[in-house]
């Protein structure tokens, strides 16, 4: 673990910080510490910058109540920047967006970015929206027993795959369950970050479950 004494802040006693959510991994903001900020940072698990603006140590959430926890914070190889990864209460721009990036520069043509947020995103969307001629629509339009039947259908086929041993093929049929069953989460209002969380409470009882075994 890197000592805070090994960190290089800048003339201004300062570092940047890049605030990425541990759900989505969206970039939230960029914001500095400066020693004391990062010092109550990682003593409250809780974002804390320095304003350049007012001079001042910053809270982040403390008037608005859009608290950043602490995943973790992690020093580039330089030790002069961090990567600070967060689980958010709210909004992370004080325009009340989600995060301070949104206004495209650039995108590729040939190269896209997915994430399963985004795709969750665009279902959402597809449910509002129902577009004709979407098979997404047709799933929506024909409601809660269709779609159940269609993720059935899909486990079926990922067992079939599995059981052949064929790895393009499982995963062929495993995304289109992957499909299926967010089709179904946004039916039933269930969220991407729903479904992270129970992961991860999992996976802390499963760490305590395998230091138990070692200590007996």
């Amino acid at each position: 673990m890197l000592n805070i004494d090994e960190l290089k802040f800048d003339e201004k006693g300062l570092i940047p910080a890049v605030v990425v959510d541990s759900i989505t991994k969206k970039v939230l903001t960029v914001a500095y510490m400066n020693r004391e900020s990062l010092e109550i940072s990682m003593e409250k698990g809780l974002t804390c910058f320095w304003s350049r603006s007012r001079q001042e140590l910053w809270l982040k959430g403390e008037t608005s109540g859009n608290y950043q926890h602490i995943v973790s914070i992690t020093a580039d190889c330089d030790n002069d920047a961090l990567v600070v990864v967060v689980e958010k209460d709210g909004p992370a721009c004080h325009t009340g967006s989600d995060s301070c990036f949104t206004k495209p520069v650039y995108q590729s043509e040939e190269l896209q970015e997915f994430s399963l947020q985004g795709l969750y995103d665009l279902l959402v969307g597809r449910k509002a929206d129902k577009p004709e001629g979407s098979y997404t629509t047709y799933l929506f339009e024909k409601g809660i027993d269709k779609i159940l039947k269609k993720v059935g259908e899909e486990c079926t086929e990922v067992i079939i795959a599995g059981k052949a041993d064929d790895k393009k093929e499982t995963v062929y049929e495993l995304a289109d369950l992957a499909y299926h069953a967010m089709v179904l989460m946004v039916e039933m209002g269930i969220t991407v970050e729903d479904v992270h969380r129970e992961l991860a409470s999992r996976h802390i009882i499963d760490h305590k479950v395998k230091q138990e075994k070692m200590t007996k």
